[in-house]
């Protein structure tokens, strides 16, 4: 899936840092706004120890972990509504994502710029907030108009469509995001089209320089968090940045072990995300590579195999399917068959996370 998680927050609250962490790309991160104009784009692996261990089943001499596209937004300001620091810009980056990741700094450093010179991390999310909606405000004051003259002339079904767009300015006027707002299933289509900001799944990073010492901080916008029905992740971006430097995979555990880190901050972020887009995983596994792949969340089968290529999907006939728990618990292809855990699903079936799946087709 092209599915894509854009990090917005900020100037100078660690995205690039967070980045670079997550994909290991080299992003630049220095202590200046705006060292990010242009976005910087990557796909983040994910972890993934059953995929592992399917390969190792299968015989598979490669393993393909499914990935997170991600984007790293140059930081919003005030004002950036209305063109403040190349605002219009970086907003136009927002737009082109599925969903927002927003970093908020919830650490103390007198070496790193603050944009304004306080550390509070519920008015720097208000900030981001803020913005969005005011960008979602123009661009529906405009569409207003445009829907009010066709109505006018004749178009009756402009008529639904103003009123939705009423409600939506109401809702945004009064701080609330688009996204809060309920909408019938036959404007659904209109209010996709319409491509607001605040209409996006977001969720929330606190950044930390230690998870201990910033925890008022962290506990501060996980309220805020909560307040806004969105998902909070705390993280210390550059301690992580740190330990993905060390090449070692044993080195990294071992250094997690002494920090008390029970997993790591990326992957819990990453799985955040890919939950906050709608995702799950399901898995491909023969001799040539075991593969994970992404899919959105009601997808059916055939769908699947068009996520691998649309010849997959046009030509589907079938699906074998089991859980990959239950291909792990068997230990064989051979066994799981005469356990009677294989199963046929034909063009209605809907894929189920951590399912896989060997598909038959005809082009």
């Amino acid at each position: 899936m092209a599915l894509s998680c854009g990090l917005v927050g900020l100037p100078n609250v660690g995205k690039s840092t967070l980045f670079n962490a997550l994909t290991r790309a080299g992003a630049a991160a220095a202590n200046y706004p705006f060292c990010t104009i242009e976005p910087n784009i990557g796909m983040v692996p994910m972890a993934d120890e059953r995929l592992e261990r399917i390969a190792a089943i299968v015989g598979s001499p490669k393993a393909l972990p499914a990935a997170l596209r991600l984007v790293d937004i140059a930081g919003l300001v005030a004002g950036a509504s209305k063109g403040e620091g190349l605002g219009n810009q970086f907003l136009g980056h927002v737009r082109e994502t599925d969903a927002i990741v927003h970093v908020v700094r919830c650490f103390e450093d007198s070496n790193v710029v603050h944009v304004s010179d306080e550390l509070d991390p519920v008015n720097d999310a208000e900030v981001i907030h803020t913005e969005l909606c005011l960008a979602d405000l123009e661009t529906l004051y405009k569409r207003r108009k445009k829907e009010e003259k066709a109505y006018k002339v004749g178009d009756k079904s402009a008529g639904p469509r103003v009123g939705l767009i009423g409600e939506l300015i109401e809702a945004l006027e009064a701080g609330k995001p688009a996204r809060t707002v309920p909408v019938p299933d036959p404007l659904r289509e209109a209010w996709r089209e319409l491509h607001l900001l605040t209409n996006k799944p977001l969720m929330y990073v606190a950044n930390c320089a230690d998870l201990e010492g910033d925890a008022a901080h962290v506990a501060a916008l996980q309220a805020h968090a909560k307040a806004e029905g969105a998902g909070l992740v705390a993280i210390c971006a550059g301690l992580e940045a740190e330990i993905v430097e060390m090449d070692d995979v044993e080195e990294q555990a071992m250094f997690r072990q002494e920090l008390g880190l029970e997993q790591s901050g990326l992957d819990l972020l990453a799985r955040a995300a890919m939950e906050l887009l709608g995702l799950i995983v399901f898995y491909t596994a023969n001799e040539t590579e075991a593969h994970a792949w992404t899919l959105r969340q009601g997808w059916t089968a055939p769908q699947a195999a068009g996520v691998i290529h649309t010849d997959f999907e046009r030509g589907f006939i079938k699906a074998e399917v089991c859980h990959a728990d239950e291909l792990l618990t068997a230990g064989s292809h051979a066994a799981l068959v005469a356990a009677g855990r294989l199963r046929i699903e034909g063009k209605e079936y809907v894929v189920a996370d951590g399912e896989l799946l060997l598909f038959r087709f005809n082009v």
